[in-house]
């Protein structure tokens, strides 16, 4: 476009030189040349005109063209700084996901150890309260079988019993069932007041010594009131010699012959009866408890002063202690042993 305007300005200028020859030559044809000659100025104005309009656009667009390149490169710039800023973004939140990652995996890690210590702990716990139980059924069972001490044995499987509630546990459901089946056979047992049946017989120990004996007893004749000594000399006489021989009614002679250093260990054997039937009665031995307050009774009755109100009184207490029923069938406390060793065996 730009060599076209070039090659067709000069033939103008050259033209007139030949018009005048061509004129005089061809004179019948000089509008036709004219029109001619008016057609290429105006194609040559046109292509000028093209020219400058074409250059004028290519610089517009050269312009225009710059000016997108340089938004396009500011905008690649932006670009590069968001893309670069973007990836430090991602950098950190790549580091921060990271460290979150490692807190999470120590966290599970720290949460392991936990739970492997609590369980240990749980563990632990759970051997030490059943260690406590068993001591307490062995003490229950030793009381039971020893001593018959049924409240003892009660009070210790109440408080296993409690000590499992408060762990409140299923695996321990079987022991506790086993407990209050055990607790309910010793509740259905028969109360005896051993306390009280021993108190009583030691209130009759501590009396033995003032019981008055049969060889003791006697009525003195009230004295006379004195009217004057010469008239009460032959009474006085009189009840000096009564005094001395006495007729007395008695069921046997032994008493009679018990001599007085002898009082002592009848007392004294009496009491050891006493103490003997108070440790039948601790130790539940019907035979022995009955033997041993028959033979106070025997006593009572055989040497002492039945019509003395502490005699009649101490003989009255003798006979309801005798009927006294010591001796007891103790149920045991197996099934308790028995499913804690269950349970022992299989954790």
């Amino acid at each position: 476009m730009n060599e076209m305007p070039e090659t067709s300005v000069p033939q103008p200028a050259t033209q007139p030189a030949a018009a005048p020859a061509h004129a005089r030559l061809h004179a019948p044809s000089s509008p036709v040349a004219l029109v001619a000659l008016l057609i290429a100025a105006l194609a040559l104005a046109a292509a000028a005109w093209s020219w400058s309009d074409s250059r004028e656009r290519i610089r517009d667009l050269k312009t225009e063209l710059g000016r997108r390149l340089a938004e396009s490169g500011k905008d690649v710039s932006e670009t590069h700084l968001l893309a670069r800023n973007a990836d430090d973004a991602v950098r950190q939140v790549s580091e921060k996901v990271a460290h979150i990652e490692s807190q999470m995996a120590t966290s599970q890690q720290q949460q392991l150890s936990l739970e492997a210590l609590y369980k240990d702990l749980s563990q632990g716990r759970d051997q030490w309260a059943l260690a406590e139980i068993e001591q307490v059924l062995l003490t229950a069972a030793q009381q039971l079988q020893l001593a018959g001490n049924v409240k003892a044995a009660i009070i210790a499987l109440e408080g296993a019993d409690t000590r499992l509630q408060r762990l409140n546990k299923p695996q321990f459901t079987a022991l506790r069932r086993a407990i209050a089946a055990d607790l309910a056979n010793l509740r259905a047992v028969p109360s005896l007041d051993e306390v009280g049946a021993s108190a009583r017989i030691e209130a009759l120990v501590a009396r033995h010594a003032s019981w008055p004996l049969a060889s003791a007893q006697g009525s003195e004749a009230a004295p006379a009131p004195r009217t004057s000594a010469a008239s009460n000399l032959g009474q006085e006489l009189w009840a000096e010699l009564k005094r001395l021989a006495q007729i007395r009614r008695i069921d046997g002679n032994e008493a009679v012959l018990l001599p007085p250093d002898q009082a002592y260990f009848l007392r004294e054997n009496l009491r050891l009866r006493l103490l003997s039937a108070r440790l039948a009665l601790l130790s539940q031995d019907q035979a022995a408890f009955r033997a041993d307050l028959n033979a106070v009774s025997q006593m009572l009755g055989r040497y002492f002063n039945t019509r003395d109100a502490g005699v009649a009184a101490a003989l009255k207490e003798v006979k309801r202690l005798t009927s006294l029923q010591i001796a007891r069938k103790l149920p045991g406390i197996d099934a308790s042993l028995a499913a804690l060793e269950a349970y022992k065996g299989n954790p």
